[in-house]
């Protein structure tokens, strides 16, 4: 009894109960060593599975569009040249960058959509147009309607530009200046108050009836949307599903005619930039991108004791959905002769505006305009006030002097400044035109494209860069504008006089405008 009472209690096992408990430890050992085993072999293949969430969240990847998955970022770097030599620099570099380019142009297919244009008017050389060429190549877009003079229209450029695959350029010959002296705009009154000024207003009524002929090349061309870009500026899609303005077009609904993309301002921190594109990530926000008491708040840090806010223009720029009746609206916007368009202002993209990123565009601006460097006589040439400040600068002061004046208005050298204005978002960091730009670089994309093009021109293609060429040597006093609008004068005024202009149809040129002043008025 005893005994039965203190003895152990043994449970009774079953051998199948035995069997079934070995195999579990069995199993519940081995799955962790498989497991280290597969991912040591993925390591060991170099981890070739693709994760297709992180192939089209901006969020969790940093690819863009046409870059292959497997292809590391680049290590970015400062450039050290401003000429051919820097284009072409990094033909024997990594290579394994944008391992996809081996020959293709960039050259898209026909069904690719939306297919997006783009014009401009430029004078500027390889250093600067082919990475601003093939930065929006890599983004989305398929053609580029080119209407080059001076250094652009030059043999050793034009027939590298002549070879790219969507590319179109237009040399300013006598029968380009004779077809726009024939042009409807010199007979209606929307952008007659540019005409016969120098400088900058010329330049404006050239670029809008550059414009007006890109529209009808566009329709040409099958093109869904143009926009119109100095190549001093970069499209910023940001917003879009992946890095693409194909895809933030995409999204558009249907009944929008007008996308507008407001301007961020580059913040150069050196006074030695020779590559704007991948040396500057940091910009100043637009406006319409900040809340108003954080803006107005931080007005007077924000300008450093400059004329405005952003030292040009800060009404963006838009992109038009090719349609009829479409016209230009000055270098900044677009319009229809017989309706007013649907228009919307994106709440993220941007145009990245590098304006005097280099010391140098001091005296290149001032190189371009012959008036005289007075108060008086700027105001004529310039629209904006900064730039009649620098233009005055470039004409009068030593280049020690033009240097400390650089440095005092356009450098961001307080880094205590900087950090403030970053934690309240009126300065931003963007990143990813240098990876892109530099990353074209690296892999040889512009060597090669220098490389491949013909050795020369065709003759017609020649004598037309040659004349254009030498037609951008002229004056300002002597320049295209004025001579093909002379015999129009009377008519525009006429015009203005006798009819009564539908305002809503024959909106006035929307010029270069500055940004809210500190009274807190909107100026656009």
């Amino acid at each position: 009894m005893a005994g039965g009472l203190y003895a152990p209690i043994r449970p009774q096992t079953s051998p199948s109960q035995s069997t079934f408990t070995s195999k579990l430890l069995l199993l519940l050992t081995l799955l962790p060593l498989s497991l280290a085993t597969f991912a040591f072999l993925l390591q060991w293949r170099g981890g070739a599975v693709n994760d297709p969430i992180s192939r089209w969240s901006p969020e969790q990847s940093h690819l863009f569009p046409g870059m292959d998955v497997t292809s590391p970022l680049p290590t970015l770097g400062h450039s050290a040249g401003s000429d051919c030599s820097l284009v072409a620099r990094g033909g024997g570099g990594s290579g394994g960058v944008f391992p996809y380019y081996r020959d293709w142009k960039f050259d898209y297919s026909a069904d690719l959509k939306p297919k997006i244009c783009i014009t401009t008017t430029t004078s500027a050389g390889l250093e600067q147009i082919l990475p601003w060429m093939f930065y929006h190549k890599v983004i989305g877009v398929a053609t580029f309607f080119l209407f080059v003079e001076g250094k652009a229209a030059s043999p050793e450029v034009s027939k590298v530009l002549e070879s790219i695959p969507g590319v179109k350029v237009i040399y300013r010959t006598k029968e380009l200046e004779v077809q726009q002296a024939n042009s409807r705009i010199w007979n209606e009154t929307w952008l007659s108050s540019f005409f016969y000024k120098p400088c900058n207003y010329e330049l404006f009524v050239k670029q809008s009836l550059n414009m007006e002929m890109a529209i009808v090349m566009a329709r040409n061309f099958g093109m869904d949307w143009i926009v119109h870009l100095d190549t001093d500026e970069l499209l910023h899609p940001a917003g879009a599903r992946e890095y693409s303005l194909r895809q933030l077009l995409l999204d558009v609904p249907g009944d929008v005619d007008m996308v507008v993309f407001p301007n961020y301002e580059s913040s150069v921190e050196r006074d030695d930039i020779k590559d704007p594109f991948t040396e500057i990530s940091m910009f100043k926000k637009n406006y319409d991108h900040l809340p108003k008491d954080t803006y107005f708040g931080l007005y007077k840090e924000s300008t450093r004791g400059n004329p405005n806010y952003f030292l040009t223009y800060g009404n963006g720029k838009s992109v038009a959905r090719i349609q009829d009746h479409l016209r230009p609206n000055g270098a900044h916007r677009w319009h229809n002769y017989m309706k007013t368009p649907k228009e919307i202002k994106l709440e993220e993209a941007a145009v990245l505006h590098y304006t005097y990123a280099k010391f140098s565009d001091l005296t290149s601006r001032r190189d371009r305009c012959g008036c005289k460097p007075t108060k008086e006589d700027v105001k004529r040439c310039f629209m904006l006030e900064f730039d009649r400040a620098a233009f005055i600068i470039a004409s009068t002061a030593t280049e020690d002097e033009m240097l400390s004046w650089y440095k005092e208005h356009v450098v961001w050298t307080d880094k205590t400044v900087n950090l403030k204005l970053m934690r309240k978002g009126i300065l931003t960091r963007i990143y990813a035109p240098m990876v892109i730009v530099q990353g074209l670089r690296e892999s040889g994309v512009f060597s090669s494209i220098i490389a491949s093009a013909p050795s020369t021109l065709s003759k017609d293609k020649f004598l037309a860069s040659v004349e254009s060429s030498n037609s951008s040597r002229g004056t300002a006093m002597e320049s295209v504008t004025r001579k093909i609008g002379k015999g129009k004068e009377s008519h525009a005024t006429a015009r203005k006089a006798l009819e009564v202009v539908d305002n809503t149809i024959h909106e006035a040129a929307v010029p270069p405008l500055s940004p809210p002043g500190f009274d807190g008025e909107l100026l656009f």
